[in-house]
């Protein structure tokens, strides 16, 4: 059936070649998940760029329509075996400081936008094009965790694609980008009063001792099932006190907020440290009962 949409698109009567295509953006997400709904690749560490062939003309494109000059992308473009194309990937610079462009996605070919058909057909049209270096394809990765194959080999993430989805101009729900996370133990300092439909608390507020200082570090506000939002709160609530127990805490929130002694630790995932020292997309890995509180620190910077 994809085969068949494909020769049908491919059948429609050209249209004019576009000088500029808005390029499709990925959400950042903190869920873990895979399906056979979704592909995943590796999220590359480098420009993002459109290329576009009409004819002997090549032009090379960063996200933000600036031009860019790889003499030798542009030439083995411009050797594909097609008349009109434009390819979306990423430049990015190899161990030997050469560039090459790994190309993801394909947007229009001969005459024909095929930014409508779903990822898998747009995917098979592009297996067809033989790239030679520095052209090369971003390779699907089929890992039962894909996420933590980026981290133990030093990647800066995933992106998840949804297999159906056509290509959007815009920062879609259907490209998810997992980035790799530090993790760290922090303590509870206090926590924020449930909104709409939650239940228990809305976020941790957490931080980590540096001597006699316990700093706030920021919010928690993802990674709990109901099950634990309610125990959470009923511990909590035996350990409330009147003040912030924070000594540095720029950046609390100030209203709907309670406060316990800092007796509580648990484990947390999260990009990295923001410029404020504050913890950049946390979410919640579980509680710690085998550690100290006063054994938290800061691990990293």
């Amino acid at each position: 059936m994809e085969y068949t949409k494909i020769k049908r698109m491919l059948n429609e009567e050209p249209t004019s070649f576009p000088e500029w295509v808005v390029p499709m953006a990925a959400t950042l997400t903190q869920e873990r998940f895979t399906g056979p709904e979704w592909i995943f690749e590796r999220k590359l560490d480098g420009i993002r760029m459109l290329a576009f062939k009409n004819g002997s003309d090549v032009k090379l494109y960063s996200r933000n329509r600036l031009p860019q000059h790889y003499p030798a992308v542009a030439e083995a473009i411009s050797k594909l075996p097609v008349r009109d194309v434009i390819l979306d990937g990423e430049a990015a610079w190899d161990s030997t400081s050469r560039i090459a462009y790994h190309i993801f996605d394909i947007l229009w070919l001969e005459g024909r936008s095929v930014m409508r058909l779903p990822l898998d057909a747009r995917r098979a049209l592009l297996k067809d094009l033989s790239f030679r270096p520095p052209l090369s394809h971003v390779p699907e990765i089929t890992d039962n965790k894909p996420w933590e194959r980026a981290c133990s080999e030093g990647w800066e993430g995933v992106i998840a694609k949804r297999r159906t989805s056509p290509y959007e101009h815009r920062r879609s729900p259907h490209w998810l980008k997992m980035k790799c996370e530090a993790t760290q133990e922090l303590v509870v300092g206090g926590f924020t009063d449930p909104q709409g439909s939650r239940v228990g608390f809305g976020a941790l507020l957490v931080g980590y001792f540096d001597r006699d200082d316990f700093i706030f570090a920021g919010k928690i506000g993802t990674g709990f099932d109901t099950k634990l939002l309610l125990e959470l709160r009923a511990r909590l609530d035996k350990l409330e006190i009147p003040k912030p127990p924070f000594t540095k805490a720029k950046g609390l929130p100030r209203v709907r907020a309670h406060w316990v002694s800092p007796e509580v630790v648990v484990q947390v995932a999260f990009i990295e440290w923001t410029a404020h020292s504050k913890l950049r997309h946390p979410r919640l890995l579980g509680v710690r009962y085998d550690k100290s509180p006063r054994e938290v620190i800061r691990e990293t910077w």
